[in-house]
């Protein structure tokens, strides 16, 4: 009889925006799904907003189609492949469309803030390998955070400015939420060995309870 062969499942990446996702994923050599070109549109009537402020709240789970996201890590798990958007983060519009293959790796990343959660419907697809949260310290994070955004233009210095204090001062709160929804918090080197271990098949899928800090 010939082996069966070897289920695709994800790594789910989240941590606070700034906390080095992105470069960690492309540390790895694995397939990468950008779970931020997911967004909603600018003109999406559902988009929340910042409390007392008129900003849109980017960083709410609400300003995010879950649904699209992890229906493309199902479609990547089963045949290798998906069509996905392109996210233009200055416009806040979908700019255009990519297919992504993983060439049927039984290993992929799949980045980004609101990565946790998802944690439970792709444990319940049987999709899941791994969840973790990125953590570090909020100055620092908060650094590289304006660095990016002001390099690549994403939105007005002001908006910049004002998103980054906010997130700098509730960053210990998201990785606890985080945490709470299955991710397992870890900096980058350990991140690093728990991601070569799912690639190995000893994973170590070892996510925190739910309420846990």
């Amino acid at each position: 009889m010939s082996p069966q062969p070897i289920p695709t499942r994800v790594v789910l990446l989240a941590g606070p925006s700034g906390s080095g996702k992105s470069s960690l994923a492309a540390r790895t050599g694995l397939p990468v799904l950008r779970l931020d070109d997911f967004y909603k549109e600018g003109d999406d009537p559902s988009l929340p907003l910042v409390p007392g402020s008129t900003d849109i709240d980017w960083d709410s789970v609400r300003s995010w189609d879950a649904e699209a996201a992890v229906a493309a890590i199902g479609e990547l798990c089963r045949t290798g492949r998906t069509d996905v958007p392109v996210y233009d983060i200055a416009t806040s519009a979908r700019v255009d469309r990519e297919t992504l293959h993983i060439d049927r790796t039984p290993l992929f990343v799949a980045e980004g803030i609101f990565a946790a959660d998802i944690v439970d419907r792709c444990q319940e697809l049987g999709l899941l390998a791994d969840a973790l949260c990125l953590r570090g310290r909020p100055t620092t994070t908060f650094r590289r955070r304006l660095v990016r955004d002001l390099r690549e233009g994403r939105k007005s210095v002001p908006f910049l400015l004002r998103r980054g204090w906010r997130l700098m001062r509730a960053e210990r709160r998201i990785v606890a939420r985080q945490t709470a929804l299955g991710a397992y918090p870890c900096g980058a080197d350990e991140a690093l060995g728990r991601l070569a271990a799912a690639a190995a098949g000893r994973c170590r899928r070892t996510a925190p309870a739910r309420g846990a800090a």
